[in-house]
Parts: C-alpha cells; structure tokens; sequence
C-alpha cells in the first residue's frame, strides 16, 4: 500500500512572502494578482535559477479594480451574515438537522469547474498531461490525459508520473479561507464512471500547526471502466492519514468539521490515456455505519 500512496500528490499554491500576498489578496482583485512563481512551498524545480524579484515588482497595482474588488467583498459579507443569521451553511438549522444527503460538488456549468485545478507530474519536469470539461450535455465533469512515469533527467527526482484533481479552497469575504462543515454526515458519496484504473480519494482538513500542512486522508477508489455508472460510498472511518506519500504510525480520525478541500490522484504506473467522469460528489449520512475509526490509534508507551 505504502507504494501506491507514493503518487499521491498535493496541488500546489502560490508561494511569495506572506506580507507581499496578503497585500495582493486584500488590495487587489485576485483576476489581477500577478505572482510570478506558480509552485508551492520551498519547491523549486531542479536546473532553475532562483526567483531574486524584488516582492513589490510582482504586484500589478489597479486602484480602479481594486474599488471595485473591495465593494464586492462588502457584498459577500453582507451575504455571509444573511446566511449566519438564517442557520448553518445558510438553511434552517431544522432543515440541517433532518438532513440525510447533500450535494457538494455538481458539474453543470463553466463556473461549476472553475472550483477545481488540475495538475500532473509537469510540475516537477514530467510528462503526464491533464485536462478538464465538461460532458456530455453539461451535464458531469470529463477529467482525462495521458499518464508518463518517465522520471526528468535532473538528477534529483526520484518518482514521477501522476495526475490529480483537486477542490479548491472555499473562499469568504476579503479572501478569508472558509472549511466545509461535514460533521452531520459519515459517508462519502461519488457518482463516477472510469475506465478500469485504481484511483485514490485525498481529503484534507484544516490543520492547527504548519508542520501538518502535508497531512492528508486518502483511501482508494477502483473503478470498473465499461459504460454503466459506479455510485461510489465510502465511510469516513475507512481514511487513513499519511503525509508526503507515506501511511503515518500515529492514525487519528479526520476532523470532519474542517475541511478544507477534496482531491483524486492517479498514480497506478500504467502508461497511457485515461479517463474519469464525474456526476457528482455529495455526503450521506448511513444510520447502519457506526464505525467510529477502522485502524489502532497509535499510542505511545509511558517512560
């Protein structure tokens, strides 16, 4: 297992100064936020020189937008208080409570897959190719590419060869970084229809320390391949923790109240096209599942 979880990948955020972003986010329209660098973290592709920009010739001032920008997070405030005063997640807290099922995530429209980012092993000099659309009729998400485990000829990268599909973060007024709030429900609920390959379910909660930001939850998702839709169900009790593609010894439930995004990774070794259509991603609440946590919490022995 330990194998397959070393493709499970991570997208990638903007990485600068923290000052010289906060400045960008809250200052100016996000469309006209320019951030030379595209990659996360410390990551810097082997063979590049290093970025020595100054941070304040990567902004691209506009104070006309930035007005404009600035009345329209006054608008998403004043909806999110709306919202805050009618119930949890904006629906009456009766109407939350008898909830049984929920849609997150639909595909119908350009601004339903404008909430998602694709990425491959590019990043990291590699050659898999990864694209998004919708499908037939608008009606589901068609993620598709080309697999490539060619390793890059730089000298440091080890493994290569993976696509992955990822949410992106849920976003409140003035660029706050909001959590989807899924403690009502126990069970994760797909419908997809894949070609036959093994895919692996990335969910991440928001973490209290910096040294847990490569924690995630994964479990794997097989799909059949054929023309007939798979509905997919799969408890949150059966995700494991790992970070930087390793199973972790100490296992601790998913803190289901802070979630922060949703991916799916491909990184089976099998060279070539593939594709994975996507219905919907949604929540269940299952009354016959009342696994709390399926693996041995790690505990460490007294001195």
């Amino acid at each position: 297992m330990s194998s397959s979880l070393k493709m499970v990948h991570r997208l990638n955020f903007n990485s600068t100064s923290p000052w010289t972003k906060a400045i960008c986010l809250k200052l100016l329209p996000s469309s006209h936020c320019h951030i030379t660098q595209h990659h996360s973290s410390n990551y810097r592709r082997p063979g590049l020189p290093p970025d020595n920009k100054p941070p304040w010739q990567k902004i691209d001032f506009n104070f006309e937008k930035g007005v404009q920008n600035l009345k329209k997070q006054f608008g998403l405030l004043k909806k999110e208080i709306v919202d805050l005063a009618t119930g949890p997640g904006g629906k009456p807290l009766k109407e939350v409570l008898e909830e049984q099922t929920t849609v997150v995530w639909e595909f119908r429209s350009p601004e339903d897959l404008e909430k998602w980012s694709v990425t491959s092993d590019m990043e990291i000099g590699g050659k898999s190719r990864t694209y998004i659309k919708l499908g037939k009729n608008n009606q589901t998400a068609f993620f598709y590419g080309t697999l490539n485990s060619e390793v890059p000829r730089d000298g440091e990268t080890r493994y290569s060869g993976y696509c992955a599909l990822r949410s992106k973060p849920l976003m409140g007024a003035f660029y706050r970084k909001l959590c989807y709030d899924w403690s009502n429900f126990n069970t994760l609920h797909l419908r997809v229809r894949g070609d036959g390959r093994p895919w692996m379910v990335n969910v991440i909660h928001d973490t209290y320390f910096t040294n847990q930001k490569d924690d995630l939850y994964s479990y794997f998702l097989y799909t059949r391949g054929g023309p007939y839709w798979e509905d997919v169900k799969i408890p949150f009790s059966k995700f494991f923790l790992s970070s930087r593609g390793r199973v972790q010894d100490e296992q601790y439930p998913l803190l289901l109240d802070k979630i922060s995004a949703l991916g799916l990774t491909l990184g089976d070794k099998a060279d070539g096209p593939f594709q994975l259509e996507i219905d919907f991603i949604g929540l269940c609440n299952d009354r016959a599942h009342d696994e709390e946590f399926a693996y041995e919490k790690y505990k460490r022995n007294p001195q």
